[in-house]
């Protein structure tokens, strides 16, 4: 290893680490091979410390003023965001150095950061490509305005000011090929693989189904393009269309959507078979999903979606649960055999296959145990570990 690039600083906006597992396999990754590893991020619920050390990688956090829903929001956010990570950056140089940055979105706006240390300091410039921030804008708000045009500029300045590229999938790697200009020597898939030796298979905990026979489960965030709102009107039809009293469902995690899926729940009238958590300890997550019988991926078919790898599959298919999900591109690349597919944003589709599964335990158990196999083999976190080492080697 080059010896004069050994000191990385991550820099991530939108979680808290180390809450964001694919920032923190990335750095206890590094840390294992010999580089020193500081991250800058937002606090949030468990994770309040201003500074702390984990396992010899330095925690920087700052507080944000809100968690923005409206484009004004998050020009707010993004701008306290921005301000905060530079000041705390330039603590870290003085206190550790920096020779690399390793920058995940969203936002595309820590090529600011990057551009001035490369400028002043000669530092490396790595872009973590999380998301695709043009497709979640129209997402999030079905439009392409001033807001939208500004974020495909910060998107491209992004990509010109990073010697280096990581993207989750192939649809990533094509993106920063031919809207970013990348050279695709220096863009490297790393995928967000689970970690076998946290997602640990235990026994379920019965109280979880509230009675009922059977027990949907979901993680994620609960925001507007994560298609909540199908799932409760799948559940609505499961019930009232389908006349099945029989399934509870548990939806675990937090964000700005939430109060609003609970309302909805409640609207629709079937928030006695839905339970939501907020977000949960690593161990409650572990005990629902393991209880489920299957696990469910509604996130809405539109372009973000389609080109995107959800971690909750891997998830699912690591703890060795059948899935039902729409038809997405990538998610159908992650999951294959184990996953039932339902017409884009058709609920009441969704809602067939989720019974149709919970009424076939073989079929079921044949799906689980193709997923767990698919992440043993081919999608566990010690199958990237490589590649991001590739990445790295590409700065030297």
């Amino acid at each position: 290893m080059n010896q004069a690039l050994r000191r990385v600083l991550i820099l991530v906006e939108n979680l808290p680490s180390p809450f964001d597992r694919r920032v923190w396999q990335e750095a206890t990754t590094l840390a294992a091979n010999g580089y020193a590893v500081a991250i800058i991020c937002p606090t949030g619920k468990g994770y309040e410390a201003r500074y702390e050390e984990i396992e010899g990688i330095h925690l920087y956090r700052y507080q944000l003023p809100l968690e923005a829903e409206g484009a004004k929001g998050y020009l707010v956010e993004y701008s306290v965001a921005l301000f905060q990570t530079l000041r705390l950056a330039l603590k870290v140089r003085r206190k550790h150095g920096v020779d690399i940055i390793h920058a995940c979105n969203p936002p595309d706006l820590f090529f600011v950061i990057g551009g001035l240390f490369k400028a002043i300091f000669g530092t490396k410039f790595l872009f973590d490509h999380h998301d695709i921030n043009p497709e979640l804008y129209e997402a999030k708000f079905g439009k392409r305005n001033f807001y939208w045009k500004f974020i495909v500029w910060l998107e491209r300045m992004t990509f010109r000011t990073a010697d280096v590229s990581i993207a989750t999938n192939e649809s990533y790697r094509k993106i920063a090929i031919k809207r970013g200009g990348m050279d695709p020597a220096n863009v490297f898939v790393v995928r967000s693989g689970p970690m076998l030796e946290r997602l640990k298979i235990v026994p379920p905990v019965p109280s979880w189904k509230k009675g009922r026979a059977f027990l949907v489960g979901y993680v994620g965030v609960m925001g507007k393009q994560e298609g909540i709102d199908l799932l409760l009107q799948a559940v609505d039809f499961i019930v009232r269309d389908l006349g099945r009293h029989d399934i509870q469902f548990c939806l675990v995690g937090g964000g700005t959507s939430l109060e609003e899926m609970i309302d909805l729940s409640r609207t629709l009238g079937v928030d006695e078979y839905v339970t939501f958590t907020g977000r949960v300890s690593d161990q409650q997550l572990l005990d629902v999903l393991n209880t489920a019988d299957i696990c469910v991926n509604p996130d809405v078919a539109n372009p973000m979606n389609d080109q995107s790898t959800m971690n909750k599959i891997m998830e699912y298919m690591a703890l060795g649960k059948p899935i039902v999900q729409f038809e997405l591109t990538e998610g159908r690349f992650s999951a294959q055999e184990s996953s039932l597919y339902a017409t884009q944003n058709d609920h009441q589709d969704m809602g067939r296959k989720i019974v149709e599964l919970l009424d076939d335990p073989d079929r079921r158990r044949t799906m689980g145990e193709f997923g767990r196999r698919r992440v043993e083999n081919e999608l566990e976190w010690k199958y990237e570990i490589p590649k991001l080492l590739k990445a790295y080697r590409a700065l030297e």
